[in-house]
């Protein structure tokens, strides 16, 4: 196994290891579609608004690492923008439900 493809799978398990913790620190906050259950502010989501779209994203570019194959990120072509979208949405929503205590977290986070 040359360095690339150790690093593509490498990069790409880790980050779907933390796709998966983030999906269960989000519990039952989530939903395929922008809702405003919870303000979710621990584990990850301390640090990162959107941890599932970047970690998702990242396990996407190690596949292609892996594979030595550039092609292997087209479905980012697709994904990114509908990422984009969604986080919007979710940011409008949490910001009219948590208004204040939204501001704080968006301030206190990188993404």
């Amino acid at each position: 196994m040359n360095v690339e493809t150790f690093a593509g799978v490498a990069l790409a398990v880790i980050s779907f290891a933390l796709v998966i913790l983030a999906r269960v620190q989000l519990g039952k906050s989530f939903s395929v579609t922008p809702k405003a259950n919870d303000l979710v502010m621990h584990g990850l989501y301390s640090r990162l608004q959107h941890p599932m779209y970047v970690f998702v994203d990242l396990t996407v570019c190690g596949i292609a690492l892996a594979a030595h194959r550039w092609y292997v990120l087209l479905p980012l072509v697709i994904l990114l923008p509908l990422q984009t979208r969604n986080a919007r949405r979710e940011r409008n929503l949490l910001q009219e439900k948590y208004r204040e205590r939204y501001e704080l977290y968006r301030r206190a986070t990188w993404f």
